[in-house]
């Protein structure tokens, strides 16, 4: 069986669960693990949790999944967005990441001349960090899970 980029682990859906619980207390709602996995695995298309687990990796070694929300900068400007696009290059340690931000980042230093930018194509290693540097040897981008 093969594996996309966007494919979730075990493991993610475990933290999905784990953060649906959360949620759920916040709001004085009790939901155990199990009822939480159960019903994490059918808003992923399957019947039930022991299907999921059977059917997906235990970790899948992707640090990007399309459709995540990230947070980090692009030019030294703070962002926030979701990843609508993400390819492995060939050397399988770096990654071309198609960011569209939640709201528009001004890239230019100037606050006479605003260039606010919407999305965004980067490469960056598995840790989130472009090896472009900016003129100040800041990295151009850094992105990490939000």
């Amino acid at each position: 069986m093969t594996f996309s980029l966007d494919t979730p682990s075990t493991q993610t859906l475990k933290s999905e669960a784990r953060m649906l619980r959360e949620t759920r207390a916040q709001s004085g709602e009790s939901l155990s693990q199990s009822a939480a996995l159960e019903q994490i695995a059918r808003s992923h298309g399957y019947r039930d949790w022991n299907t999921a687990s059977a059917s997906l990796p235990n970790r899948t070694a992707v640090p990007f999944q399309v459709g995540r929300k990230v947070v980090g900068t692009y030019l030294d400007q703070p962002f926030t967005g979701t990843l609508i696009g993400v390819q492995m290059l060939g050397d399988m340690e770096h990654f071309t990441l198609t960011i569209q931000f939640d709201a528009p980042v001004n890239v230019t230093p100037d606050f006479m001349f605003a260039n606010n930018r919407h999305r965004v194509v980067s490469t960056v290693n598995s840790n989130g960090v472009s090896s472009a540097l900016r003129g100040n040897g800041n990295p151009q981008m850094v992105v990490k899970r939000a």
